[in-house]
């Protein structure tokens, strides 16, 4: 019996949650379709890991889009539809910033954060306010443009405040409030989540971020990411998806322009009419396509005209107290010397020791997280790539260790505890980490950067002109939603949606 078969109607590299959203949306429609994941299990970063018998929760700090039950959003409604049921844990918080000046805790709700602000801060409460009405109202363009593309007489007519204010950065928009520096600082600690600071980041992306996890709050799976990643990879089976583990794919066959298949490391050559990869572009343009003559030069200019986003830096602790024994009172904590998002991205090009951190206590959003006297602390940095490609394989232990002491011993001062006394287990994710376990290109996890010059609006209008091989689609981080799990579920939504809507053109031309 042969192991695959002569051919599928899709072949999806990555079993990570795009590329499961992928293939649950093509199996729903009755495709038949083969996932190659190059683990031993799916989620790619939507994991889990155990030590010293505790499992502890490897990447997700908070899930976007998923909203109330009864009344979800995007991400939460979509997963409900393909009958995944997530036991869902709302975050507490939206988040407590320790800032110059400033120790605020704030949650989410429109009203509610803008109330808190305004407490701070007397008399903000109407400009907060007006902010946060014109993100949630670029936000619902944002999701119903992704739906309904329309032309640019319809977006002025329908979406007028998106089109006003598609064109300018993040700080351009909130400048025009006139708001005092303590709210702007208030409303600054995500920008971490998009990766580029206020000065280059478009409004519309600061919009979707605020409007979703203020206006609807976050949520956590009570069992984990991996409960997502298990529970989307069980149902796609059940579809009909087959789907292989520890198969590396090599190559992807292309001939005139058009893709017909894929190569694994141990040389099966599976066929199929396309191909969705988790893979990013650069890697697929310079050495997965075959034969390379086949990659046009238009290809590699765009890829090397992308500017990479950010990549990721965690110190991941099992500690022996409980968090209220060691002062930790907020699931989520920012904390930096400034919150100037402009020059703290720059300090992120380098070594550290990092000025910005986030913090998160697991247990304070799912009790369960630890066995009881215990929590999970975890401390994370986003670096850019730059600098960690500049450490060689002989100094990688020495600054692992330097950066992470630097992160413990900033927190530890913080908290007024030495977090170094209570450690039961420890684990060190870096860029390298990342990069070697998810194939990410210099392990990126927020894929290409969304700046003034290319994001989400600019990459819809050139979406066409970059589709370099007919039947090769992409899904993940570094697609046109961008980065985080939520947005790498509607990613590969996405990509499903092309090859069906192709397959639909292709049918009707027959």
């Amino acid at each position: 019996m042969k192991f695959y078969k002569d051919h599928y109607d899709v072949i999806v590299i990555g079993g990570a949650l795009a590329g499961l959203s992928s293939a649950l949306m093509l199996a729903d429609k009755g495709k038949d379709v083969l996932v190659l994941e190059r683990h031993n299990l799916p989620g790619g970063i939507a994991t889990s890991f155990v030590r010293g018998g505790i499992e502890i929760e490897a990447a997700l700090h908070e899930m976007m889009s998923i909203g109330p039950e009864g009344n979800r959003l995007k991400v939460g409604k979509f997963l409900e539809d393909m009958g995944i049921h997530i036991d869902w844990l709302k975050v507490p918080e939206a988040y407590h910033a320790s800032l110059p000046g400033l120790e605020v805790t704030l949650h989410p709700g429109f009203e509610t954060f803008a109330r808190e602000i305004d407490a701070e801060v007397p008399g903000s409460y109407d400009k907060v306010m007006k902010v946060l009405s014109l993100c949630h109202t670029v936000f619902d363009s944002v999701n119903e443009l992704s739906i309904h593309p329309m032309s640019k007489v319809q977006m002025l007519l329908k979406h007028e405040a998106f089109v006003k204010t598609a064109g300018y950065s993040t700080q351009e928009v909130l400048d025009t409030f006139g708001l005092p520096q303590k709210v702007l600082d208030l409303l600054a600690p995500y920008w971490i989540y998009v990766g580029s600071g206020f000065k280059d980041l478009p409004f519309t992306i600061f919009s979707v971020l605020m409007a979703d996890y203020i206006g609807y709050g976050s949520y956590i799976p009570r069992k984990f990411s991996h409960e997502m990643s298990l529970k989307m990879a069980e149902r796609a089976e059940e579809l009909g998806v087959q789907i292989e583990y520890r198969q590396q794919v090599e190559k992807i066959l292309a001939k005139d322009g058009k893709v017909y298949g894929v190569r694994t490391a141990r040389g099966d050559e599976i066929y199929a009419d396309y191909v969705i990869s988790a893979a990013y572009p650069n890697k697929v343009y310079t050495s997965m396509i075959e034969p390379i003559s086949e990659v046009p030069e238009k290809a590699l200019k765009m890829v090397n005209g992308r500017r990479l986003s950010l990549t990721a830096f965690s110190v991941i602790m099992i500690l022996d107290k409980t968090a209220e024994e060691l002062g930790i009172k907020d699931y989520s904590i920012f904390i930096g010397d400034t919150m100037d998002t402009d020059e703290l991205y720059q300090d992120l090009a380098g070594l550290g020791p990092y000025r910005y951190l986030t913090c998160i206590c697991h247990n304070l959003g799912n009790e369960e997280a630890t066995p009881p006297g215990t929590c999970s602390f975890s401390i994370t940095t986003l670096p850019r790539a730059d600098g960690w490609k500049t450490v060689s394989a002989d100094d990688y232990d020495r600054v692992k260790h330097e950066v992470a002491k630097q992160m413990i011993g900033d927190m530890s001062r913080y908290l007024g505890v030495d977090l170094l006394d209570h450690i039961l287990e420890i684990v060190i994710e870096t860029p390298m980490t990342v990069a070697h376990y998810t194939g990410m290109w210099n392990g990126c996890i927020y894929g290409y950067a969304h700046t003034m010059e290319d994001h989400i609006v600019a990459r819809l209008q050139t979406a066409e002109a970059e589709k370099f091989f007919e039947g090769l689609e992409f899904a993940g981080a570094h697609q046109i939603s961008g980065d985080g799990m939520g947005p790498a579920v509607t990613n590969g939504r996405k990509a499903a949606k092309n090859v069906l809507d192709d397959m639909k053109k292709k049918e009707a031309a027959k």
